[in-house]
């Protein structure tokens, strides 16, 4: 097919604006860099033009000279043409260093004076293109830029190639992109074969959904709701170009497309695709409209459409390129959705209502007649309406939430005003499936387009809610809908207690009320109870249990138990706010690591079974979060990864998983993107007001600090937390686990009073709740204030039963930090095997940022371990712990990174340290120090 130019980017484009090619470019510039050539391919579209050029910007400044071409289809027959685009405005400058007969050749083929050709000048003119590439190479690097190899005319493709085959040891390097329609594409292999050796070819495909989102909203398409992207990418197939021009046609609709019906294709677009319709009969055209009208088209299905000649028209196709066929030759397959959109676009509603019609009995999925009946049909119909809500609820219990979603919006449609159930009500049903389906923004325009019209309170209240469930922890933007869904809900029980139950997590959220938001959950669950409505009943429970776990509240048993008894809604039983979910947290900050595994698997299965999106991410960061604990961290990674994918994509829970990954990376991935991702998640959480995960991202910003080896930063972060849930009420220190690494940070930098106060206090709370867990990491903790201490015999023993239990409990990566702690305590001389074991149990765990530090410590220079008793001077008694510490390591001969180390201090804590040691002694320099003891052991 060919690409109009009007289609095509600008000139100019930074390799930083080209979306969703970053391990393209990393793989090519490496190429270019080592002065290889690359070759681009892919079909058209796909954005070879725009990769050529940002490469072509980035690399042509390194260049002495620089070659381009770009041929069109158009003037590919004339001889030369490319050749003279390359050559022209140097022929100046060469001709003068070729011999006569190249000479000759070459400027009687550029200049069009002569009758040059192949055929006659041939290898005149070969070694005169190859002679002029070398004469430009003497005097630095060349590149040569040709985009669309596969419309330059037959001559300059012939003599680029000899050339480019010739050139190795030469600084020519080739910059090229030629059109290929599949992998094994012959054109593909002709243009390979005519490059350079060593050609690096990177084919080009097709964009993700997050990555033609992030290529909308970057063309000023961005306003677009997700499930319209999501069907963009889909019609699209991940084309850049084609995504692009769906987005424009929609932008300049006046109408979105109904339910059910597909995209507006634009009219460059079906120009583009089916530039070879009209060689169709009339009845392959016909056949290809139904094709195109089903969901799964087959031969079968055609004939039961009436389509009896299906096999012949649709071979007729394939030739033309229309349909693709390959080894599932019995489906019907476009060879691009867009072919197949294009196709429904293009025909008259008459003829489409007919497709459909003929579908209506020919498929055999109840689901499938009930959506071609819909289209089939036009205005009200009971009958149709009553199908078309069955068909929903068949698409909810197979877990096509989405489906289920657009099937009730048709059911509504053709549902008379007067009907019972009414429209309203059906266009409420398909808003849930799709929060379900993670539809958020389609869910709240259908919500908001019911409480324009929608008089019955009942309508009016689940209308609100859908509003505030779709704003997630962005409540704060929907605080005016509370006052106006208590004012419809009246007395009535039910009704208020959906607003209640709403009304905790605002107080959860906005407030970071904990004790209001317990209170709340409770009060909707007594009102669901007296309503007989157990699903909001059961819900609120679950929420009144995870907010009382979460407090360390002793009621919180009791109330997982109130929540699990029967009878249980198949609906909230898997659901991420259920008491499922509930449970699991309670396994998880109880230490009970196996079985809350069991738990979340478990969950995670159902919730996919049943296509929500939101409990999915949501379960999927349970799971994560577990394999962390236990110390599996790359898997832990792969899960994270998983629910940042899934959250991007939907647009729910993207603070939160970016939190969790963040811990991830910071264990067993990359501490970079560990900080990169917790920044932006306490920037997303300050931005929508949510103080819990606000406090929950500062603590995996916190611990990714620690693990860069920025104690300080670590300290700021994790004070936050620590008076973030002091005024949450969050009392249950396995909520974050961010205790241990606060009080590391502070030994690091020399305030080790305070880091025994966060022990202390927290310790009370972990013994209270019996978190075995968590009294481990905190002996950890303590173990190295006993150290900073001078008491480094208590240290070894604290930190060796530390990391026995922590082991017995299956946490194993919190296990291999206590063995790397000892094995520094011990140093490098008597404690090399205890570096070699935390080794060994890092990588066992997968913590590559971890087993780095311990390759780091074996590296770095040091002496031999503190003496258990230190005998410091008397002069140094006017001093603190601290400073008598650093003061004894000085007249040792200790550096201070040296000092650093061994005291798990940081170099800028041992600096301001040795400041003060110097004003209290009334000295100027650590050598002062060393004399100031020779002095006294003169003596």
């Amino acid at each position: 097919m060919t690409v109009r130019r009007d289609f095509q980017e600008s000139a100019r484009c930074r390799s930083d604006l080209v979306i969703g090619r970053e391990e393209l470019f990393a793989g090519a510039r490496g190429q270019l860099s080592s002065g290889g050539s690359v070759l681009l391919h892919g079909p058209a579209g796909i954005g070879k033009s725009t990769v050529l050029r940002a490469l072509a910007e980035e690399y042509g400044a390194t260049a002495r000279t620089v070659l381009r071409c770009s041929a069109t289809e158009s003037e590919s027959h004339l001889p030369f043409l490319a050749l003279a685009d390359l050559l022209g405005l140097v022929l100046d400058e060469v001709s003068p260093r070729l011999p006569a007969a190249q000479r000759t050749a070459l400027e009687s083929a550029l200049t069009g004076r002569g009758e040059s050709s192949l055929q006659r000048d041939g290898l005149a003119l070969r070694l005169a293109v190859l002679s002029a590439l070398r004469a430009l190479a003497a005097d630095g690097p060349v590149l040569v830029v040709a985009d669309d190899l596969q419309w330059l005319d037959p001559a300059s493709a012939e003599l680029l190639g000899f050339a480019a085959r010739r050139l190795e040891g030469t600084p020519v390097q080739l910059l090229c992109a030629v059109r290929t329609e599949g992998q094994e594409s012959q054109e593909y292999d002709r243009q390979l074969r005519a490059c350079p050796p060593g050609t690096l070819a990177v084919r080009l495909g097709p964009l993700t959904r997050a990555q033609v989102a992030q290529l909308l909203d970057h063309r000023g398409h961005g306003g677009l709701p997700r499930s319209t992207v999501r069907e963009i990418h889909r019609t699209s197939g991940g084309n850049p170009l084609f995504a692009l021009e769906l987005g424009r046609a929609l932008a300049d609709s006046p109408t979105p497309p109904r339910p059910g019906e597909p995209l507006p294709v634009p009219t460059s677009l079906r120009a583009l695709v089916l530039s070879r319709l009209d060689m169709l009969s009339v009845e392959a055209r016909r056949t290809l409209l139904v094709a195109s009208a089903g969901a799964r088209p087959t031969p079968a299905l055609l004939h039961a459409a009436g389509r009896e000649n299906a096999e012949a028209e649709c071979a007729q196709a394939a030739e033309l390129g229309l349909l693709a066929t390959g080894p599932d030759a019995p489906a019907v397959r476009f060879a691009h959705p867009l072919i197949s959109a294009a196709l429904y676009a293009e025909a008259p509603a008459h003829e489409r209502r007919a497709a459909h019609a003929a579908l209506s009995t020919a498929a055999s999925d109840p689901i499938e007649r009930a959506r071609h009946l819909a289209l089939a049909t036009t205005g009200t119909d009971p009958e149709v309406a009553a199908r078309l809500a069955e068909a929903a609820a068949l698409a909810r219990d197979r877990g096509a939430p989405s489906v289920a979603a657009q099937l009730g919006l048709l059911a509504a449609r053709h549902t008379p005003a007067d009907g019972g159930p009414g429209p309203e009500e059906r266009r409420l049903a398909a808003a849930e499936d799709a929060i379900t389906a993670g539809e958020v923004d389609l869910a709240r325009d259908i919500a908001r387009e019911v409480l324009t019209r929608a008089s019955v309170p009942a309508d009016r209240v689940r209308a609100w809610i859908i509003v505030i469930d779709t704003a997630g922890h962005t409540m704060a933007e929907v605080d005016a809908v509370f006052p106006q869904a208590l004012a419809d809900a009246g007395d009535d029980p039910r009704l208020l207690a959906l607003v209640h139950y709403q009304l905790a997590w605002r107080a959860l959220i906005v407030e970071g009320d904990f004790t209001e938001a317990r209170q709340a959950a409770a009060h909707a669950a007594e009102l669901a109870a007296r309503g007989q409505d157990r699903r909001t009943e059961l819900l609120a429970l679950a929420f009144q249990a995870q907010t009382e776990t979460l407090m360390g509240h002793p009621e919180a048993p009791r109330t997982i138990k109130r929540a699990l008894r029967e009878p249980q809604d198949p609906r909230v039983a898997c659901h991420h706010n259920g008491a499922g979910s509930a449970r699991f947290r309670w396994l998880v900050m109880g230490d009970q690591l196996a079985e809350a595994r069991t738990t979340v698997t478990a969950l995670l299965r159902e919730v996919r079974r049943r296509g929500s999106v939101e409990s999915e991410v949501h379960f999927l960061r349970g799971l994560a979060e577990t394999e962390l604990r236990a110390g599996h961290c790359g898997r832990a990674l792969d899960l994270a990864r998983d629910s940042l994918r899934l959250a991007r994509d939907s647009g729910i829970g993207e603070t939160a998983s970016a939190m969790l990954t963040s811990l991830a990376e910071a264990s067993g991935g990359d501490v970079d993107r560990a900080l990169a991702l917790a920044r932006e998640a306490v920037q997303h959480a300050e931005e929508d007001g949510d103080q819990m995960y606000l406090s929950r991202a500062l603590g995996a910003l916190g611990y990714a600090q620690l693990v860069a080896g920025d104690p300080a930063g670590t300290v700021r972060s994790l004070r936050r937390v620590r008076s973030l849930e002091l005024g949450l009420g969050i009392t249950d220190p396995a909520r974050g686990r961010w205790q241990g690494d606060l009080a590391e940070a502070l030994v690091r930098t020399g305030e080790v009073a305070e880091a025994q106060d966060v022990i202390d206090v927290s310790r009370e709370h972990a013994l209270r709740l019996g978190r075995e867990s968590v009294l481990a990491v905190l002996d950890r903790s303590e173990a190295l204030v006993r150290a900073a201490r001078g008491d480094r015999e208590a240290a070894v023993a604290q930190l060796t039963s530390a990391q026995d239990r922590l082991g017995k409990l299956g946490y194993g990566l919190e296990e291999a930090r206590a063995a790397f702690a000892l094995a520094r305590l011990r140093g490098r001389g008597p404690g090399a095997a205890a570096f070699d074991e935390a080794a060994r149990m890092f990588r066992r765990c997968r913590a590559l940022p971890w087993l780095r530090q311990v390759e780091d410590a074996l590296a770095a220079p040091g002496p031999e371990p503190v003496p258990d008793r230190p005998e410091a001077p008397a002069a140094l008694e006017v001093l603190a712990a601290m400073e008598r510490q650093v003061a004894a390591l000085v007249m040792e001969g200790a550096t201070n990174r040296e000092i650093a180390a061994r005291l798990f201090i940081s170099v800028k804590t041992v600096e301001a340290t040795l400041t003060r040691v110097y004003r209290k002694l009334g000295i100027r320099s650590r050598v002062d120090i060393v004399r100031l003891a020779a002095a006294r052991r003169a003596r």
